[in-house]
């Protein structure tokens, strides 16, 4: 069984960035190692550099020596990594061949100038495949036969540590993703008191009313809009809601262009022990692209041109077809002849059909 603390150490290292930190530089030191590296390669696409991941103790290659490694001799990189045996202790005799111009030049090239005269290297596969190579190594002074045994002891644990690890990695993939594609929404909240004083708000609320000279907090911290109108507007939804908590959200626009819009809702948060439970939640939205990025997105999605794309962002909008035809500067009859060609071109029944098919298509997040 391997030391203790090696074990501690692997398994600990699933969350240490970069992994195995500590259990590298305690291996190196349990086996007398000047050198001790773990590589594995969890993307299967990508340049061969790419695709390698390289976390190392000890001595390295002189810098000149790694920098040839990474312009010219992975191309022709002898070691038959893939074809060793799962969970077996390789020696270097094993694994390049002597009087082989091609090993022996590889030999002279990289191992001999990074003092790896002596090495070992051990291959674990992880279930779903992706592979991991330990190896140690040192100028002067072979390893033991208590070396090789306790590399392959190692093997089952770092075999589990590194499903581990790929598990991880994939779960922080996936809530990157996750987290860009709601960035990508560019949603913020604001919590208000049932006068509408700010309580609270994310930092895209914030960068809302610090940044987007549309809202901003009043000198009594109430949520203002810069149009006296929309202020005016936000005012009045305030106090419905205030005097009726079960009444129903209500939507304003702030602005067309650039596009920004609130949603009011009644709070159900209950009250908290340091602070205030909020009456009302405002969800502000901005759309991060223009009007003219949104006509050509909805052009290239939904196949249609230029004037019917404007009218149909209009209409996604909450215009009706005499307020789109207005601000496009089209007559009435004119805008409900697009609007047929584009609900015959989306597939939309109507109007409700046609915004939800817009909201919830990937535009949402373009």
């Amino acid at each position: 069984m391997p030391d203790s603390d090696l074990l501690e150490l692997l398994i600990e290292g699933i969350a240490e960035d970069p992994p195995w930190s500590g259990f590298i530089h305690r291996l190196r030191q349990r086996i007398r190692a000047d050198y001790t590296s773990i590589v594995f390669r969890p993307l299967p696409f990508g340049t061969q550099q790419n695709r390698v991941i390289h976390l190392a103790s000890g001595a390295q290659s002189p810098p000149i020596v790694a920098q040839l490694y990474r312009d010219t001799l992975y191309r022709t990189d002898p070691m038959p990594y893939r074809n060793l045996q799962d969970g077996k202790v390789y020696a270097l005799p094993e694994l390049l061949r002597i009087g082989d111009p091609e090993h022996d030049s590889y030999r002279r090239q990289l191992l001999e100038p990074s003092g790896m005269n002596l090495l070992r290297m051990l291959r674990v596969v992880e279930p779903g495949g992706v592979s991991a190579w330990i190896t140690v190594s040192r100028r002067k002074g072979d390893f033991c036969a208590e070396d090789d045994l306790l590399l392959a002891m190692l093997a089952p644990f770092l075999r589990a540590a590194l499903g581990g690890v790929i598990a991880l990695e994939r779960e922080r993939t996936s809530a990157m993703v996750a987290n860009e594609a709601i960035n990508r929404l560019n949603f913020g909240w604001l919590t208000l008191d049932s006068t509408g004083r700010i309580l609270d708000a994310d930092h895209h609320a914030e960068g809302v009313l610090t940044g987007s000279n549309l809202l901003s907090r009043s000198r009594s911290g109430k949520l203002v809009a810069t149009r006296p109108d929309v202020s005016r507007e936000i005012g009045e939804a305030i106090r419905t809601m205030a005097e009726n908590p079960h009444g129903r959200p209500r939507a304003i626009v702030l602005s067309r262009e650039p596009w920004l819009d609130m949603l009011l809702v009644p709070s159900s948060l209950g009250t908290g022990t340091t602070r205030q439970a909020p009456a009302l939640v405002a969800y502000v939205h901005a759309d991060k692209s223009s009007v003219a990025d949104r006509i050509e997105q909805l052009g290239q999605m939904f196949d249609l041109i230029p004037c019917e794309a404007r009218l149909a962002l209009a209409l996604s909008r909450g215009m009706s077809i005499a307020e789109a035809a207005v601000e496009l500067g089209l007559t009435v009859e004119s805008a409900r002849t697009y609007s047929k060609r584009i609900y015959a071109k989306t597939g939309a029944r109507g109007q409700a059909d046609l915004v939800r098919f817009i909201h919830r298509s990937v535009l949402a997040i373009a």
